[in-house]
């Protein structure tokens, strides 16, 4: 009980937080529609945006970040308003179920069907079926290197590409030299990110007692990081998980995978989407349109 209270409380706090951050700022000319896939756990909210004109138009499924505890369409709705607007692609914000109320493979679960709806549909909203990339920050780019992996066995070839912002790649227990400098924060501290990971994992019907990894939740640990489309990988200098994101960058090098890092100096964990539109913020989001319009160009 006082774990669910607590993500409560820390959910109530973060969309306050954002919404005065982003008050007044956000891409307003958005055309914004809503969907929701039937599962036999219920339904996952989608969140479209479509850019002005005819489209087609390639397409970008979003993966928010927040622990896999916190975050919804709501609080991610200015930056999936601003991924839109610059990158000139749909983008698919999925609302996948939350830990502590369902603890993993629930969100990786989510996510996966959230991508196959995708495929499935998007055409009837103007998006292009051949054209998807994954993306997500911190959980939810953990989420997206997942689904990439879960989609190259059951989706072959449908991701085209995935925009990992820094992502969470790792149980904490290694205790990267990232976690240690960056333990009291800004904004993530190493505390937090441990109560996260514990509260992802609890009660897991997937995990022994004691188990920390798994394929689903911990991509670093994996084998079989072979034939992944591109991946643009993002990390904050001043973030415990900058390490998490180095090293599966490297890691995703090493198995051929093409892979473009960048490591944002004095960043701090959050400075894409939760921060407002801040140099830093801005800078990220052309390097990813940039990036974006590359990879469906090619």
């Amino acid at each position: 009980m006082k774990t669910k209270i607590k993500a409560v409380a820390i959910r109530n706090l973060v969309k306050a937080d954002t919404w005065i951050r982003w008050l007044g700022k956000t891409a307003k000319h958005i055309a914004v529609r809503s969907s929701s896939i039937e599962t036999a756990h219920g339904l996952i909210p989608l969140r479209i945006y479509q850019p002005p004109g005819e489209g087609p138009f390639p397409v970008l499924v979003y993966y928010h970040g927040g622990g896999w505890v916190i975050g919804d369409l709501d609080v991610y709705d200015p930056l999936c308003r601003d991924l839109c607007d610059r990158s000139d692609c749909i983008v698919v914000a999925v609302e996948y179920r939350l830990a502590p109320e369902h603890p993993f493979p629930a969100a990786p679960e989510d996510c996966l069907a959230a991508l196959k709806w995708t495929y499935e549909h998007i055409a009837q909203y103007g998006g292009l079926p051949n054209a998807i990339a994954v993306a997500g920050d911190s959980a939810g780019g953990n989420l997206a290197a997942v689904t990439t992996l879960q989609a190259r066995e059951c989706l072959p070839g449908v991701v085209k590409g995935q925009v990992l912002i820094y992502p969470v790649t790792d149980h904490y227990d290694p205790g990267t030299p990232s976690y240690i400098e960056n333990a009291n924060g800004p904004v993530l501290t190493r505390k937090l990110m441990m109560w996260f990971w514990d509260t992802y994992l609890l009660n897991s019907s997937q995990l022994e007692e004691g188990q920390t990894r798994h394929p689903r939740a911990t991509p670093l640990m994996r084998s079989d990081l072979d034939s992944l489309p591109p991946t643009l990988l993002i990390t904050a200098e001043r973030d415990p998980l900058r390490d998490d994101g180095a090293n599966f960058a490297a890691r995703l090098s090493q198995h051929d995978n093409k892979v473009q890092y960048s490591l944002y100096a004095a960043a701090s964990h959050g400075f894409v989407g939760l921060q407002g539109p801040n140099d830093h913020h801005n800078k990220a989001m052309s390097e990813i349109s940039d990036w974006l319009t590359a990879l469906f160009n090619a």
